[in-house]
């Protein structure tokens, strides 16, 4: 049997790549502020700044567009999909945005009020600033392995029972509800097992807490419970979601992962308590019930998309992506999150420039480095992302410096695996040249999508 797993589709379409030189990156680059996200999208070589919305969507999805029904209300491409996301999560309520953080905003500014508290394993960066732009506090309680980059466990996403149970003792009252994001983002794309999911419900439902998952990969997750819970090998993909979906009590949905689109989102819901209030909230702000903000084409394409993702040779090629990257990088002696994650590999910045001190921070050092070297654009999960400026001019500083690689569905090929690995352990090996940055100017709430720096 052969050990190479390949690519469970064929090329039908192609885009150019605009080749760049070393001394054309460096202008670019000072052009943008020494900030990746600055960047034209033209002047990248691989654009591995997420794996949002930045897919290639397949033949079926491409067909599918062309049925779509731009009807402002009641449009049959709203119950094409509406169909789809109650097979998959059983979920009654569904209320279709453009893309997560609008789901994510919808439900914090309805449901949530100031001074609350919201427990996950690990909030990403929009849903952590849409929770504290609404006055309420964004509790991490990962597993203690989760923030540790080298250690080795199946399940690193997993949420801290003990630290759950005693924050809801102690603050119970304030916590309109419980979340997790499958999988876990900021911890290295890490899954949640279904018996730690199974746990963290019973412990809310018990103090009478709603659980809503972040589900935008929810699929990825699955595979991996399949892959290495016990008892889980015979399932399917399509059942260990809906086991998921069924201890929970809702979802946001940034159809954009999983969802295989370019564009797309949900809520969907158990119970029909705050559902009257979200639509209102979505025309007042997205769109008619039945479009939410999307065209009937969009939605056409989200509903093949999560029929598609559920497909387990496209997800063990998925997951095989991200390992072959970190069995190259293991050889070169390059750190990153262990074990691999499903959507990206995690660089550990403090292991590729251990010279860094904190405040030039390492690990958007190491994305600047990264674009200058090759071209190869990735996005810093650490201190410029997850620190903080406080009122007096001191910094507090992120537990990890990360450097996301993270690979959109279906673009990339092999040979695309191999330049970056060659190009990241020739970087590892000249770290004594990588120089740090000052942020010069900063927005109040993710700065990092807009900052500006200079070199330190």
């Amino acid at each position: 049997m052969p050990k190479t797993l390949i690519e469970p589709f064929r090329i039908k379409s192609v885009e150019p790549i605009r080749m760049t030189t070393r001394a054309e990156r460096e202008r670019l680059l000072e052009e943008a502020r020494l900030n990746v996200f600055r960047l034209r999208a033209d002047d990248v070589l691989l654009d591995w700044l997420t794996d949002s919305g930045t897919g290639a969507m397949s033949a079926r999805q491409w067909a599918a567009v062309m049925q779509g029904d731009e009807s402002y209300a009641g449009a049959r491409s709203y119950y094409r999909v509406e169909a789809v996301v109650r097979d998959l999560t059983g979920y009654p309520h569904f209320i279709p945005v453009h893309q997560g953080r609008a789901a994510e905003r919808l439900l914090f500014g309805t449901v949530c009020r100031r001074g609350q508290l919201v427990p996950s394993n690990c909030h990403f960066d929009t849903t952590r600033a849409l929770l504290e732009f609404n006055g309420v506090e964004a509790v991490d309680l990962v597993i203690a392995e989760g923030l540790q980059p080298q250690t080795l466990h199946p399940f690193k996403g997993n949420i801290d029972l003990e630290r759950v149970e005693a924050l809801l003792q102690r603050d119970g009252a304030r916590v309109p509800f419980g979340m997790i994001t499958i999988t876990n983002n900021t911890g290295g794309g890490q899954p949640v097992s279904l018996e730690n999911l199974r746990q963290y419900a019973a412990l809310l439902h018990r103090h009478g807490k709603p659980l809503i998952l972040d589900a935008c990969r929810f699929a990825e997750n699955a595979m991996f419970v399949k892959l290495r819970e016990p008892g889980q090998g015979d399932r399917t993909v399509k059942e260990i979601a809906r086991e998921a979906f069924d201890l929970a009590d809702g979802c946001t949905m940034s159809a954009k992962k999983d969802g295989l689109v370019n564009t797309g989102g949900f809520v969907a819901l158990r119970s029909a308590e705050w559902v009257e209030a979200l639509r209102d909230m979505l025309i007042l702000t997205e769109g008619f019930p039945t479009y939410g903000g999307l065209a009937g084409r969009d939605l056409e394409a989200m509903a093949v998309g999560l029929e598609e993702v559920v497909d387990e040779a496209y997800l063990r090629y998925r997951l095989r992506t991200a390992e072959y990257l970190g069995e190259k990088l293991d050889a070169a002696g390059v750190g990153f999150v262990r074990p691999t994650g499903g959507h990206a590999v995690y660089l550990d910045a403090r292991t590729v420039l251990p010279d860094l001190p904190v405040e030039r921070y390492p690990a958007w050092a190491l994305c600047n480095a990264l674009y200058l070297a090759g071209g190869i654009r990735g996005v810093e999960i650490g201190s410029v992302m997850f620190g903080r400026r406080q009122p007096d001019g001191r910094e507090t500083y992120h537990s990890m410096e990360l450097v996301r690689l993270a690979f959109p569905r279906r673009m990339y090929t092999q040979s695309h695996f191999d330049f970056a690995a060659e190009v990241i352990a020739e970087l590892k090996a000249e770290a004594a040249s990588v120089r740090g940055v000052r942020i010069v100017k900063q927005a109040p709430y993710l700065r990092h999508f807009t900052c500006e720096c200079e070199w330190a």
